[in-house]
């Protein structure tokens, strides 16, 4: 259940946040007169601002308190808290009287309900004024036309029924525009509270509930799920309405028609069980979409984090496929989906004229004497125009409450999931020693296996404690136990005091690097760069651009890996907490740094001297620092001491000794204060580290999503109806013209058959004349009926087409573009435009078109049918036309702007919550969650201020429009009035039914050119990424023989290469070559240009000048996939994807079981893999989070053994494995890699020291090229890199 939030540990002060509820500007609407409220005239700033430039997120008005995220989130979380325990009084009085009872989920529907009701409850109220208004129109109309009938016996009454028609449609107007406004904000703020709701849970989720569900899986929620709940709020009203209008509709017809109006009825009911099937397919199509949906995120969200792995291995195409045949799925269902469409557009278009033609027949056959006159037909025709939307309307919300139902039920899953328990451990716990387990098991799940087993364990207050053990022995798992991110299965845990947590892949926050140190802290400047200084970060300061004020990327994108575990033990020094853990920080930084880290921060000397220290390790050289040893083994603890006492037992940590050799732990063993050469190196993919380009003080800046300004291009939208196909395209015109051309001819039928029915003599001639009326009135509805058909169809095949072809062109100008793009730009950004922007061209555009096109020739139907019957009217359309034109053009202007900075708002929204979930157990650490939670609300308000001004600005367009409308319907009866006898009834009637409807056709008009200018933004995000720089083609017409490379000699010819047009070299001059086969190590100091080389080497970056040339050919030359495919890395980031464990090794499924088998077998995996149940088709979860990063280490070794190329480029392979494990490793690289090139980039220099030569890089050139032997010798660079490192020489030529 959901409860509520727990900050562990000590209080933080927080800074206060931009953009707080404090810091909002009040809306003008607040202070605005009634008149000013009723027409949005206090709005008219914003859209003459608009007019005159591009608007800017700091033009818009801000949110009225009572509508922001800060007020809505904290009132529907108190009403869902009270709905929990309600639930749970219930579920114990019924298992009070049944042993065996359903359990019921708490209901999201009810706490929505109890935290909305008064806002939906005034919603209602404005429907009801709004629909009974709607039906006083055809009750005026048929006045004037009886005065019209019987003129001179009225006198100046026709003037009053004008006039109050006029009134009349005014207040409709206002009402409706009002009933809207509060409408769509009620329903924004439902949204908003569930989406604030979600991201707490996400929040408070156990690990076996994070299984359940993936990143992809809640942001879907978020998204998808959120927003399906959002748009039935917006029509719940028509459930009520809709059959209260039919009802209203069918009495007012009875007055004109008497029973013959049961037929309409019986027409009616005889429609509802087709809608019924209709909704019941919709709900299966929108469950089976809602899954392929969370599986096409899920995997878009995986490539995107893996396309660093992607791009090196030539796995594109693979994952390709996999997306595009989930797409496939997805457009077969729309294809279902749009087939239903054109039952509904039927619906929508030819039930009322069956409704009409079933009542007229019976109509005639009731009484013989019946006669159709004007007023009978036209106020009965524009009943049942009033019929056309609430029964369109009626079967389509239905559909909308079962697809929401499902939105609901997949919202209560994730809300009631287990949630980790804060009393599982102790932290009010007073005694001696700051953490504690007695007895204590632990597992990843309740009824999972236990991980950890009978831990026994008191660390006192201040030590320093090691975690030791071999590969999944269960060291990361104590740290989690600590932290009460497992599910403790027995035992007691006490842990006193706050806590702070550097996990071993450091998250990293998109915002500026100062933020991501004080976490939300107070600035306390002295003891800040005392922090900086003990943490080796102030030389980064100097290189970065801004300094600590430089923004850092999405995950740390533009710092290298040893600045990220830098930055992240900053942030854990600085938040001044007790007990800190650190999950093997010193891992990832250079040999020096560590002896810094250690010596400043960690160790006995350091910052953190008085805390509790928890350090897991596998560097065996700190041990003889530490107070106690904890020796894992297995999920147990094997042994456990100082280190003297360890020694002198025979077991675990001997065993672990003899990874060193026996001059190595001599070494440790009198070097006790130096951190050896063992010490993990890891300034890999130096965004900015390895990177010259830092000298100039540039760096890769992250960059802010761009909100495009001014109209959009036509070409955009041509650019659709080329993927639309023109056959379709013309097709869909053609039918539509056939479709109100037919539907004038329907009225203009009708109207000289009332007029006929006036001036027949003879009823016999009347009865035979009127069947062939009914005859030719009822073929003319059914050529309307084909031609709706025709057109749904050729709308859903067209709209099918353009999907796939701009899907297609979308993943594939993503998976084409340059792996630096990734590392600048924010995920979210990218999966906004698959996941909003697909969604509203596979959904909305082709509608917004259709629509337009519809209304287009409505409003030009109507005009020449108005104009025909009373031509003085042309007078008044000139100016008003004018008028409208006028408005349209200063509301477009502004409208598209705000349509694309809610757009551009939403991303944050995304990257937020994704950012969130991948750093959870860190924010839970610190006990952050509510400052995040504070965070949520920010970034989602910003959303919803966007959302508030784009409603405002449609109102403030509806008024006007509406109003202008009004006039048009005023002057067309002001003019039948003055016309008086000299004009018939019947045209009379014509002219003013055609009159009302042109107000909302005219409204819809203008509204939706303004749709498909707005959502073309969508076509143009979408596209956005055709016209960047793509990376060279994967596959090029000169291809290399299948057996290249077949001696694996690489030469680099005066070589040089930049990051970026605007930067200087960061390789320059750079000339060697290997020998077939030979080993070659590649060093130097932070930023000289090692990653750079073997980025150059995979063409990630493109040469300025010079040539690589391996095995003879020129790799410029050939296409990048075979370049790729004929390379092996094993890159520094263990990257997994979700999927089997065979899928990881083989995604392209080139191998056999058995050859799978041995790979594992030489990765020293092979038994680990045999204890799973499923073995190779082990389901590995998002990330690899179910492995240890160690076993993802090797799972990545695995699939290069597997490759088995002539060249090698190892990244700094071993980083986060044993040393046992690690001497394995690297002798089964020697072994199985014998034979061909290895270029090793050095993070630490132990592992060059049996190369054949080693290359010394400084400043992106080349410096020392030789033998290790001959490089000490010389004692240049590399002789100074050994020294600093404190490795010393050994029998004269072998270094250890």
């Amino acid at each position: 259940m959901f409860s509520s939030l727990r900050r562990w540990g000590a209080s933080i002060s927080y800074a206060r946040l931009p953009r707080g509820p404090q810091a909002q500007k009040c809306s003008p609407e607040k202070n605005a007169s009634f008149f000013s409220k009723m027409t949005y005239s206090w709005f008219s700033r914003i859209i003459i601002l608009g007019y005159k430039k591009p608007l800017e997120r700091e033009d818009l008005f801000e949110l009225n308190e009572s509508d922001s995220s800060y007020t809505v989130c904290p009132i529907f979380e108190k009403q869902w808290r009270k709905e929990v325990l309600r639930n749970q009084e219930r579920q114990k009085v019924k298992s009070s009287f049944h042993k065996e009872t359903h359990t019921r989920k708490p209901s999201l529907l009810c706490a929505l309900w109890n935290t909305f009701k008064f806002v939906l409850i005034q919603v209602a109220l404005f429907k009801v004024f709004a629909v009974i208004l709607s039906f006083t129109c055809p009750l005026i109309m048929k006045q004037m036309i009886i005065f019209c009938e019987h003129g001179p016996n009225f006198g100046w009454s026709g003037y009053g029924y004008a006039l109050a028609l006029f009134i009349v449609v005014v207040l409709q107007t206002l009402i409706l525009q009002q009933y809207q406004r509060f409408n769509m904000l009620a329903s924004a703020k439902i949204k908003t509270a569930v989406i604030g709701l979600i991201y707490k849970k996400a929040l408070l989720l156990s690990n076996a509930s994070r299984k359940k569900f993936s990143t992809g899986e809640i942001i879907n929620l978020m998204s998808a799920d959120a927003q399906q709940l959002m748009d039935l709020t917006a029509n719940v009203n028509l459930l009520w309405s809709a059959p209260f209008q039919i009802l209203m509709a069918m009495s007012l017809i009875w007055q004109e028609l008497g029973p013959a109006v049961l037929a309409g009825v019986a027409v009616l009911v005889f429609v509802i069980p087709l809608n019924a099937f209709v909704a019941t397919r919709m709900k299966q199509l929108k469950k089976s979409k809602m899954r392929n949906k969370d599986k096409q995120i899920r995997l878009l969200y995986e490539i995107l984090h893996g396309i660093k792995i992607l791009k090196l291995y030539a796995w594109e195409p693979s994952y390709k496929k996999k997306v595009i045949k989930i797409r496939e799925q997805e457009l077969e269902i729309q294809k279902s989906a749009g087939y239903l469409a054109v039952f509904s557009m039927l619906t929508l278009t030819c039930i009322p004229f069956l409704v009409s033609l079933a009542t007229f027949c019976i109509y005639f056959l009731l009484d013989e004497g019946n006669i159709l006159t004007a007023t009978k037909v036209f106020t009965s025709m524009s009943l049942f125009n009033i019929l056309r939307l609430p029964l369109f309307d009626l079967p389509m919300v239905i559909s909308a409450v079962v697809q929401t139902r499902i939105s609901l039920g997949r919202l209560e899953d994730f809300l009631n999931t287990e949630e980790l328990l804060p009393q599982s451990i102790e932290t009010n716990y007073i005694g001696d020693h700051a953490i504690g387990f007695t007895n204590a098991s632990f597992s990843w799940d309740k009824t999972g296996i236990p991980v950890l087993k009978d831990l026994n364990i008191k660390i006192p207050e201040g030590a320093l404690v090691a975690v030791v053990g071999q590969v999944g022995s269960g060291k990361s798992s104590v740290l989690s136990a600590i932290l009460g991110e497992m599910e403790k299965l027995t035992g007691v845990v006490q842990r006193k005091g706050s806590v702070a947590y550097v996990s071993q892949q450091a998250w990293i926050q998109n915002c500026i690097l100062q933020e991501n140190i004080l976490f939300g802290s107070v600035m306390q400047k002295q003891f800040y760069e005392r922090v900086l200084e003990a943490c080796a970060l102030l030389p980064d300061l100097e290189q970065l651009p801004n300094g600590d004020q430089t923004e850092i990327g999405e995950r740390g994108v533009n710092i290298s890996g040893g600045q990220k575990h830098r930055v992240s033990l900053a942030r854990a020094v600085y938040s001044g907490a007790d007990i800190y853990l650190l999950d093997d920080p010193l891992s990832a930084v250079d040999v020096h740094v560590g002896k810094q880290l250690f010596e400043k921060v960690i160790g006995s000397s350091g910052i953190l001297k008085n805390k509790t220290r928890i350090l897991v390790t596998h560097n065996l050289a700190l041990l003889p620092q530490v107070d106690l040893i904890v020796v894992m083994e297995s999920g147990r603890v094997a042994q456990m001491g100082t280190y003297q006492e360890l020694l002198s037992k025979p077991l675990s940590l001997a065993n672990l000794l003899q990874a060193f050799s026996g001059q190595e732990q001599a070494h440790a063993l009198k070097q006790v204060s130096v951190i050896n050469s063992r010490t993990i190196l890891k300034d890999q993919t130096l965004e900015q580290n390895d990177r010259p380009l830092l000298n100039q003080g540039k760096q890769f800046s992250v960059k802010k999503e761009t909100v495009p300004v001014g109209g959009v291009k036509f070409s955009v939208i041509l650019k659709y109806l080329r993927a639309f196909g023109w056959l379709w395209v013309w097709l869909n015109v053609a039918t539509y013209l056939g479709q109100n051309l037919v539907g004038i001819g329907q009225h203009l039928w009708l109207s000289d058959w009332a007029k006929e029915a006036k001036h027949m003599s003879d009823f016999a001639e009347w009865k035979q004349r009127r069947s062939n009326r009914l005859n030719i009135y009822g073929l003319l509805g059914l050529m309307q009926g084909l031609f709706v058909c025709s057109g749904a169809y050729a709308l859903t095949r067209g709209s099918l087409a353009a999907s796939r072809t701009l899907h297609a062109q979308l993943l594939d100008n993503v998976l084409h573009l340059p792996l630096q793009f990734f590392e600048t730009n924010p995920i979210g950004q990218i999966i906004s435009r698959f996941t909003k922007d697909m969604f509203i061209i596979d959904i909305r555009f082709h509608y917004y078109l259709r629509t337009w096109v519809n209304c287009t020739l409505d409003v030009v139907g109507t005009i020449l049918v108005i104009v025909g019957a009373l031509p003085l009217f042309i007078l008044a359309v000139i100016p008003l036309v004018f008028l409208y034109f006028t408005i349209q053009r200063y509301y477009v202007a502004s409208s598209r702007q705000i349509r694309r900075l809610a757009g551009a708002s939403r991303s944050p929204v995304i990257s937020h919550f994704s950012e969130t979930l991948s750093g959870v157990p860190t924010i839970r650490a610190f006990g952050h969650e509510q400052r995040f939670i504070q965070q949520n609300k920010e970034v989602v308000n910003e959303n919803l201020v966007c959302f508030y001004n784009n409603v405002i600005s449609n109102r403030w367009l509806s008024v006007r429009l509406e109003f202008l409308g009004n006039l048009l319907v005023f002057f067309a009866a002001l003019l039948a009035v003055l016309a008086g006898n000299s004009i018939d009834s019947a045209v009379v009637g014509l002219s003013i039914s055609y009159a009302l409807n042109i107000t909302q056709s005219l409204n819809f008009w203008v509204r939706k050119a303004c749709e498909i200018e707005t959502n073309a933004v969508s076509i143009e995000r979408v596209c956005e990424y055709e016209n960047m720089d793509k990376e060279a083609p994967w596959i090029m017409s000169k291809r290399p023989p299948s057996q290249w490379p077949n001696k694996g000699i690489v030469e680099f010819m005066h070589y040089q290469a930049r990051y970026r047009d605007d930067l200087g070299l960061a390789l320059q001059d750079i000339t060697f070559q290997t020998h077939g086969e030979e080993k070659i190590g590649i060093v130097g100091r932070t930023g000289a240009g090692k990653s750079t080389l073997s980025n150059c080497l995979f063409r990630t970056v493109e040469g300025s000048g010079g040539k690589i040339i391996i095995d003879g050919i020129d790799i410029s030359s050939i296409g990048l996939h075979d370049l790729r495919g004929k390379l092996n890395i094993i890159p520094q980031d263990p990257i997994l994807f979700s999927g089997t464990l065979q899928m990881n090794l083989d995604p392209l499924d080139k191998y056999s079981d058995g050859q799978l088998w041995e790979v594992l077998e030489l990765c020293h995996l092979k038994e680990f893999v045999q204890s799973l149940p499923r073995k190779l088709l082990h389901e590995i979860s998002e990330g690899g989070e179910n492995l240890s990063v160690g076993q993802r280490q090797l799972v990545c070794l695995a699939r290069a053994l597997l490759r088995k190329t002539k060249i090698l480029i190892l990244d700094e392979a071993t980083a986060s494995i044993d040393f046992e494990t690690d001497n394995l490793v690297q002798a089964t690289i020697r072994k199985e890699f014998s034979d061909c090139t290895i270029l090793t980039i050095a993070h630490r220099l132990h592992s060059v020291m049996d190369s054949d030569r080693v290359l010394v890089l400084d400043s992106g050139r080349i410096t020392e090229f030789e033998t290790p032997q001959n490089l000490i010798q010389q004692k240049g660079l590399f002789f100074d890199m050994l020294t600093e490192a404190e490795i010393t020489q050994v029998s004269g030529t072998k270094i250890k």
